[in-house]
């Protein structure tokens, strides 16, 4: 089985992992207020060397691009491509949203993960996904950016048991609780994102030979930075 090392930078935490054999070799999570770029090729650097390893045993690289804070998603594309170019190896995309619902796979559960992250301005970055009988997860929706409200609406039809993840689960937890009997939040041991979740889900895309070039690996962000937001706003365009 190959060899992964994965980086999450989307939100205020930061994460590495290195995924070989089904074996989480290291992770390493760290939630402080030093910046994602002071801190992220440290926490890499030590999770090699504490398993004896060198960037050139690393057969990919994976990154959760996005949707997720500008400047964070920025942080862990730029590093995984510069590694990339520098040791010639391929990148697998992953998506924040989906990194959340691996966390959940081969769980025994009969319910509908929805994914939500604080995309401000009473937003969410959300996508729905189902565990499926035998543990494994199906996508029921697109990553988008939508209101609070617009998400409600959507998850009223839901006839499931729904649990929240990610850093907007306790405000949409909030939000729906006296209009949906049907909802809880994740546990926090597998509510928020983290690299050994991207590392998973990226060796299912690697073993389909589902990667990109460090040329070819970019951000998603799903919606404008705020500044152009409000300066196309000021230009009467939408």
């Amino acid at each position: 089985m190959p060899t992964i090392l994965a980086v999450d930078t989307s939100a205020t935490p930061v994460s590495c992992a290195i995924l070989r054999d089904d074996h989480v070799l290291a992770s390493y999570y760290v939630h402080t207020k030093s910046t994602h770029s002071q801190t992220l090729m440290l926490m890499i650097e030590h999770a090699l060397q504490i398993n004896g390893l060198m960037m050139h045993d690393v057969d990919a690289l994976a990154v959760n691009n996005g949707p997720g804070s500008f400047t964070g998603v920025r942080i862990g594309v730029s590093a995984v491509k510069g590694l990339a170019f520098t040791e010639k190896k391929p990148c697998v995309e992953v998506s924040t949203l989906a990194s959340m619902a691996e966390g959940f796979r081969g769980l025994p559960m009969d319910v509908v993960i929805c994914c939500a992250m604080d995309a401000r301005c009473q937003q969410v970055y959300t996508a729905l996904f189902e565990i499926q009988p035998r543990g494994g997860i199906a996508r029921l929706s697109e990553d988008e950016a939508i209101t609070i409200d617009e998400l409600r609406a959507r998850l009223v039809s839901v006839d499931k048991p729904i649990v929240f993840v990610g850093d907007g689960a306790k405000i949409c937890y909030a939000a729906f609780e006296g209009d949906l009997p049907n909802i809880s939040l994740a546990p926090l041991s597998v509510r928020y994102q983290s690299a050994a979740n991207v590392a998973a889900a990226a060796m299912h895309k690697l073993l389909d030979n589902d990667t990109v070039s460090d040329v070819s690996l970019l951000p998603s962000y799903l919606r404008l930075p705020q500044a152009e937001r409000e300066l196309r706003s000021r230009q009467g365009l939408k």
